[in-house]
């Protein structure tokens, strides 16, 4: 019987050892590659032989559209100031499949939290089939942020935090100086849509004005839904959003709150109902400031009447009063029909057709000079001294230095006001017209049409946009567009000029308290009745409108108060307020005074 060998049994066990672990590694092999094959086959099935599998499950469950919201444009002031600005901020979204069997709860704590209305919110929560709604929209960023991480606490189950909410960027716009400017920067709001189609947009004012050019456009991601999820070879598109622009206005922030601040204290001092005050760049024509009172906090425009969202300075026509006889007289002397030293005897009450004309302050003859009528604002004289126009001659001026015409500076709602033409232009309206009545402006307008003496006889177009924008209306505004056209020769100017400063005067002027210490100031006042409803009320609007240096302008300021208390007149009430507006004004831009003495025309002879 043979032995077997010792030697021989241990390297056969050691082999068989060495074997087992061989063969598990080579089932796991066999294992992954069948597992790499399945997968490989369904991608070859959904890529190949069904490649629109899940593209039909989305069209049943519908497609995922998110709004990638463009970054609006900032409205900054000349200076680069921000007017209104975009800051960092949230859209809330719902997920009504999530939300919708805690809607009414949730509602509540969003109408709580974040200040929206509870039934709409409540709809919005329980939208069948979408799974995406937003509930807020310009949430300022840590507070979006804690709304959804509280409601992920307080609307948990087992342990589970609550996935029905969520953010997505949307810049918030807010604006620092809160009233300044108002009326002109305006405000945005809802567009009145419902769900993801819901946008902000421009309500009033620049905002309003230029929409589009500040909006730019919001992008979008769109992607197919199936069974709750994304699907991966739907179709997942995105368009980029593309920013809007930065609109750079004419306005200065410090004189725009400094020119409110004054006109609120003129108009409550004088018992008025509203005011306007407008600084014009008598050289560019650019709106350095453009004030309404009363006016409203544009980051909560909601708690003010509609009425104040527009500026009144281009919204609302009134009668300029005697600041109209500026553009009489002007006239007359560039037709070669008068001049500053004519004499006239103003007699202390003309009869003319309806009814008689007279001056606000009784007297008998006066012997005045052109320049006494204008420094004196006589009625009758302003009548005497039209009577030389030839027919349709002194409309045709009128029309020239702006009136009857939109000021076209970029802001909706412009009105044109009213020359009268045609039958309406009967010899009783001309004489009313000649000084101011009977027609009708609006407060950029009549500053444009005063700034042309300033400007040497040329007027140029006011503007309250630098460079050159596009409005939503399709015109291109702004200062590099401003259009200048001669109105009256340089000459002409210059003599009226003259004129106009001895309104001025101490001993024999109607308006001594609109000077401005150690500088020539040439102006006018006005006072005119004011129509309302249709008829005159009994009510007055009173103005001072001017320049200076006179002898080499740079600044042209209009300030008007309407419905002051009885017997306030243009030198009295606005006067004041135009002095303090232009010596601050000529400050803060350095205007050293031109060292000339104030010129001595005789206003008698």
């Amino acid at each position: 019987m043979s032995r077997t060998n010792p030697l021989r049994r241990i390297s056969r066990d050691a082999a068989e050892r060495r074997g087992a672990p061989h063969r598990r590694l080579q089932i796991g092999f066999l294992l992954i590659a069948i597992v790499l094959s399945v997968f490989a086959g369904r991608l070859i099935q959904l890529q190949g032989l069904d490649p629109k599998a899940y593209a039909q499950m989305a069209a049943a469950e519908g497609s995922q559209v998110v709004t990638l919201p463009a970054r609006r444009g900032e409205i900054l002031d000349r200076n680069g100031e921000a007017l209104a600005e975009s800051v960092d901020g949230r859209m809330v979204i719902a997920d009504p499949a999530v939300t919708a069997k805690v809607a009414p709860e949730l509602a509540t704590f969003l109408a709580q939290e974040l200040g929206v209305d509870y039934f709409e919110t409540l709809a919005r929560l329980r939208v069948e089939g979408s799974r995406y709604q937003y509930v807020a929209r310009q949430v300022p960023a840590s507070k979006a942020e804690k709304v959804v991480a509280d409601a992920k606490e307080r609307f948990a189950e087992d342990d589970r935090p609550f996935v029905g909410l969520a953010t997505e960027r949307d810049p918030v716009r807010v604006y620092p100086n809160r009233d300044v400017a108002a009326n002109v920067i305006g405000f945005l709001a809802e567009n009145g849509e419902k769900g993801a189609k819901a946008a902000i947009v421009g309500r009033a004012g620049l905002e309003d004005a230029f929409d589009t050019f500040l909006s730019g456009k919001d992008g979008e991601a769109r992607y197919d839904m199936g069974a709750g999820n994304r699907i991966p070879l739907g179709e997942n598109t995105m368009t980029p959003a593309v920013d809007g622009k930065d609109l750079r206005t004419t306005i200065d922030r410090d004189l725009q709150f400094y020119a409110q601040r004054v006109l609120q204290q003129t108009v409550e001092r004088s018992d008025g109902e509203s005011g306007i005050a407008v600084i014009m760049d008598s050289r560019t024509g650019q709106l350095l400031a453009l004030a309404d009172y009363p006016t409203y906090d544009v980051s909560d425009p909601y708690e003010y009447p509609k009425e104040r969202y527009t500026s009144s300075a281009l919204t609302d026509v009134f009668e300029p009063g005697s600041v109209g006889k500026v553009l009489t007289i002007s006239s007359l002397v560039d037709a070669g029909l008068a001049f500053k030293e004519q004499k006239l005897k103003v007699p202390g009450r003309l009869n003319r057709q309806d009814r008689p004309i007279g001056d606000y302050w009784d007297h008998g003859t006066l012997r005045l000079t052109l320049a006494g009528v204008m420094a004196k604002s006589s009625n009758v004289g302003t009548v005497l001294a039209a009577d030389q126009f030839k027919r349709g001659q002194l409309r045709s001026y009128l029309l020239a230095f702006g009136l009857g015409s939109q000021t076209g500076v970029g802001l909706g709602g412009e009105s044109k006001g009213i020359v009268p033409q045609g039958a309406a232009w009967t010899s009783q309206v001309g004489d009313r017209v000649a000084f101011g009545q009977s027609l009708s402006v609006n407060a950029v307008q009549m500053t444009a049409a005063v700034n042309t003496i300033a400007n040497g006889g040329v007027r140029v177009d006011p503007s309250l946009v630098t460079g050159s924008a596009l409005t939503d209306e399709g015109r291109t505004v702004g200062s590099d567009s401003a259009r200048t056209r001669r109105v009256i020769s340089e000459a002409a100017a210059t003599e009226t000029m003259l004129m106009m400063e001895r309104v001025l005067d101490p001993e024999e002027g109607v308006a001594p308290r609109a000077a401005v210490p150690g500088y020539r100031v040439a102006g006018k006042t006005g006072t005119a009745q004011r129509v309302v409803d249709g008829r005159y009320d009994g009510s007055t609007s009173v103005s001072f409108a001017g320049f200076a240096p006179a002898d080499d302008p740079r600044f042209t300021i209009y300030v008007v108060v309407h419905a002051p208390r009885s017997g306030s007149g243009g030198g009295s009430v606005a006067g004041p307020a135009f002095s303090k507006l232009m010596s601050y004004t000529l400050r803060r831009y350095g205007v050293p005074p031109t060292g000339a003495k104030p010129n001595q025309t005789p206003v008698e002879w």
